[in-house]
């Protein structure tokens, strides 16, 4: 009876957290934000107001289902993202034309002051709060990786420590009470309204005040009544007038946001009870003066809706969670130095697992695997840290781009240039294979089956869909073919129709998915489906039907725009573009751990009387690198993944991207807002 009556509770308490009030309970943080709260909800019904006394005590109310939303900094998000409080971000602040969802995070200092960057050792600064980001993260992150702060991270001590011996006084609110850190503070030193140097306007009254000599805050602190008194410190160790800041400034951070449960009837909540508010100004503190930002930012334009898979590393991005990071100095990936490889599906872990078992010496592992349904997963896990790497076609680079992730290492497939030490990066053609009987050409393809590697990927997807879009005109792929196989495609798409998945006579959950159980997945896949007869082209790569032994390459040809049919091995002269080579890519602050680890491998399962080898695939075909690889070749420091695909490629994606119908979930969330890429 006892247990029955126990599960009774737990059911009545886990349906009280998943349905959502009637009100919208908003979290604040002091008297004052108590007072805007309770002035919106005389206004709009649908509000009321929790009362805790910092911003952590309000996640935890929010997890916890006591209250349900609050707006934060990034570095707020960023924690409120973390596996122990699951919150997510579901609405952004806009600033308008100056700065859209993102804003500027600046070093600002008194007119007629003589000192620059460089000089900022031994001076009082002003911080708007500890984890905040135009406050804390991003210019301790920025004078750490200058060199100015002298940290080695924490096991050598923390970082709050470093910067106590940096400045030689300091007001940063959420700093322990009573150290150099809160020496400069005129209240509590707590992060919240109760301290007059809290939050923008508190740090920016800390320089007013000559309390401190530099403050770090965001681009629309100063008053305009008196910018003419202000200047702001770049990096180049330069000065430059308060509106100069798009030039002048530490890094872009993203803005703030409104964040909840994961719920998405709450979420729907929110958003439509602030939008329905009349009568009252949210981004408004005038009438609490002298507090600021209360509940919104004032420099608030808009709000805008965020995308509803969106979490907060998707929100914040990976350039951004790299700079909280390296403030946390964490190591890469184990104790070991190992880096944590992500394998898509059972095939590719197979393999990945075969290769940790072969890279452990004594007890320790060089790689180790994590695993995740699709690419786009998998990226995700890298971003959250989860993972560090994966080799990814050109398209997928794309999206890790817009995601902050950059490429660190490239496929080659010329044995030749692997000894050469400036050898030029690989590359491969995009082609469309028919069989000879098909008697099709290029203008013929319309209302045709057609086979793709997957959505998304460079030679099966970008390329001939940008071809066709650029024809056409027309986002809609499905009126120009009738069917096919599109791994990556939604299940009631035409573009599944085709697909083979694993095998499974009844309730194949394989199906259409982008993964190597899809037998029709990848370039082998692709091929496959037009040999199988499930389609009537094969959207490849050149040497995917020249690798294949199964096939007499007599029966298939090569067909391309303006042109007659051409033999499968005339690919340069008949092909849709070259296109990069695959390649690795990480967070920015692994690279160099995941280059140094690679290199080694390479060199231990290269070789044909390896013990295992890296580049050849048991149990599928292309399974973690493409079995055509040679080698891996360092990608140079600084490349961003714009330069690394070439004007060529990113003309051709940018194309296709005006199709969104077509753009990947995750790059939608990634791309939400441009500061989300790396600075």
């Amino acid at each position: 009876m006892q247990t029955l009556l126990l599960l009774a509770l737990f059911g009545c308490l886990a349906a009280a957290l998943a349905a959502p009030a009637d009100k919208v309970r908003w979290c604040v943080t002091s008297d004052k934000e108590q007072e805007k709260c309770a002035a919106l909800a005389a206004k709009a019904a649908a509000f009321s107001c929790v009362r805790r006394d910092s911003v952590l005590s309000c996640i935890v109310a929010i997890r916890a289902a006591e209250a349900d939303a609050i707006t934060l900094d990034g570095g707020d998000v960023y924690t409120a993202g973390l596996i122990n409080y699951n919150l997510q971000p579901i609405i952004a602040e806009d600033y308008g034309p100056t700065s859209d969802t993102c804003y500027y995070a600046v070093a600002v200092v008194k007119k007629g002051s003589q000192f620059v960057m460089r000089d900022l050792q031994g001076k009082k600064s002003c911080h708007t709060g500890l984890g905040k980001s135009a406050g804390w993260n991003i210019p301790i992150g920025t004078l750490v990786s200058m060199g100015l702060i002298q940290w080695d991270g924490i096991e050598d001590k923390p970082v709050e420590e470093a910067v106590s011996n940096f400045f030689s006084s300091s007001c940063v609110p959420g700093a322990a009470s009573g150290s150099k850190l809160c020496q400069l503070c005129r209240g509590d030193c707590s992060k919240s309204h109760n301290e007059p140097y809290y939050d923008y306007g508190g740090a920016f009254q800390c320089l007013k005040d000559d309390a401190g000599q530099v403050a770090f805050v965001k681009h629309l602190t100063v008053p305009e009544s008196e910018k003419a008194n202000y200047e702001l410190l770049c990096k180049d160790n330069t000065r430059a007038p308060i509106d100069s800041y798009k030039s002048c400034h530490l890094a872009r951070a993203p803005a703030h946001a409104v964040v909840s449960r994961k719920n998405a009837q709450l979420a729907e909540l929110i958003w439509n009870s602030l939008s329905a508010v009349q009568g009252f100004d949210l981004f408004s503190s005038e009438a609490f003066a002298p507090a600021k930002n209360l509940m919104f930012k004032d420099s608030t334009a808009k709000l805008v809706k965020l995308p509803a898979n969106i979490d907060s590393f998707l929100y914040l991005g990976a350039g951004y969670a790299s700079i909280i990071r390296s403030l946390k100095k964490e190591p890469t990936g184990s104790a070991s130095s190992s880096i944590k490889w992500c394998a898509v599906g059972h095939a590719e872990t197979s393999k990945c697992d075969a290769w940790s078992i072969n890279s452990m010496t004594d007890t320790t592992t060089a790689v180790e695997c994590q695993t995740a349904p699709t690419v786009d997963d998998c990226l995700k896990m890298i971003m959250r840290k989860e993972a560090d790497a994966m080799a990814v076609d050109g398209g997928q680079v794309y999206t890790a781009g817009k995601c902050g992730l950059v490429p660190a290492m490239v496929e080659q497939y010329d044995a030749a240039q692997c000894s050469s030490p400036g050898a030029s990066a690989s590359s491969y053609y995009a082609v469309a294979v028919v069989k000879k009987s098909s008697g099709l050409t290029w203008d013929a393809l319309k209302g045709k089956r057609s086979c793709h590697t997957g959505v998304g990927r460079t030679a099966g997807w970008n390329v001939p869909m940008g071809q066709i879009h650029k024809q056409t005109g027309d986002c809609d792929f499905t009126k120009f073919f009738s069917s096919g196989c599109a791994p990556g495609s939604e299940p009631s798409s035409p573009f599944c129709a085709q697909c083979a998945g694993s095998g499974t006579a009844v309730g194949d959950e394989f199906k259409c998915k982008a993964s190597a159980e899809e037998q029709y997945y990848g370039y082998a896949g692709a091929l496959r489906c037009l040999i199988a007869d499930s389609g009537d082209v094969a959207f490849v790569k050149h040497s995917t039907i020249l690798e294949n032994s199964d096939v007499n390459q007599d029966d298939y040809q090569l067909i391309c725009p303006g042109k007659n049919p051409v033999p499968v091995t005339d690919y340069l002269s008949c092909h849709l573009a070259a296109v990069p080579a695959h390649a690795v890519v990480t967070r920015p602050e692994s690279r160099n751990e995941v280059v140094r680890v690679l290199q080694t491998q390479q060199a231990l399962f290269r070789a044909p009387d390896a013990s295992f080898s890296l580049f050849k695939s048991e149990a599928g075909k292309n399974l973690l690198f493409k079995d055509s690889t040679k080698c891996l070749q360092e990608v140079e420091v600084g490349t961003s993944y714009d330069r690394f695909l070439g004007t060529e490629y990113m003309t051709a994606m940018n194309s296709l991207r005006q199709c969104g119908l077509t753009t990947p979930d995750l790059e939608k969330s990634c791309t939400f807002h441009s500061c989300q890429e790396q600075n």
